[in-house]
């Protein structure tokens, strides 16, 4: 396959579209689009979000060590990037996307109701990159929608619409249809073990 450098930049890799929730400590709740966020861990259960240490969000975050990072459906495209646009510090961004907010199991922590899967971190450490922070925060709850649990304790992934963002080219992509089992689909490719 004919590739192309593109030398040091950030660009074409698919990244999961995620709404950042936090709040100050006067209860204002603000959303922000996150793409640069992840599960960084297991042990112990740790989710990643690259801030930039000016935003609304990053401040919050610091000020109460409370957010939840909320999967975007691909219905919401629009909503999502309005919250990457506009600031929070002069910008109601749930009166002008209609989004709209609820508790989480953690009181101080608020959940996008819209969102099919929603985690509830706790801020534990950071790692400063830059004009960038990345927000290590460990993982105290997730919720995931009733629709998508099916008979005998499986998951129907349709149910979530993930939304993707692709830097480089700047759009928002809904994801196809699934393609193989992980942890199961690459045992084909190893050699049979006699017994």
């Amino acid at each position: 396959m004919k590739k192309r450098r593109l030398g040091s930049c950030v660009t074409f890799f698919p990244q999961p579209a995620t709404l950042v929730v936090s709040a100050d400590a006067g209860g204002a709740v603000n959303l922000m689009m996150a793409s640069w966020a992840g599960i960084v861990s297991k042990t112990p259960p740790t989710m990643a979000v690259s801030l930039h240490h000016g935003r609304k969000s990053y401040a919050n975050i610091r000020e109460l060590g409370w957010f939840s990072v909320n999967a975007v459906p691909a219905k919401y495209a629009i909503e999502a990037d309005l919250c990457g646009l506009a600031s929070g510090k002069d910008t109601d961004k749930f009166e002008l996307t209609g989004l709209t907010v609820e508790s989480g199991a953690t009181p101080d922590v608020q959940l996008l109701s819209e969102s099919p899967l929603n985690v509830e971190c706790r801020y534990s450490s950071e790692v400063v990159l830059g004009d960038y922070r990345l927000v290590l925060g460990e993982i105290v709850e997730i919720h995931a929608c009733d629709a998508a649990f099916v008979e005998q304790g499986s998951i129907d992934a349709r149910q979530f619409d993930p939304l993707v963002y692709l830097g480089g080219l700047r759009e928002y992509w809904s994801l196809g249809e699934k393609v193989a089992d992980a942890y199961r689909a690459g045992l084909s490719l190893l050699p049979a073990k006699n017994d």
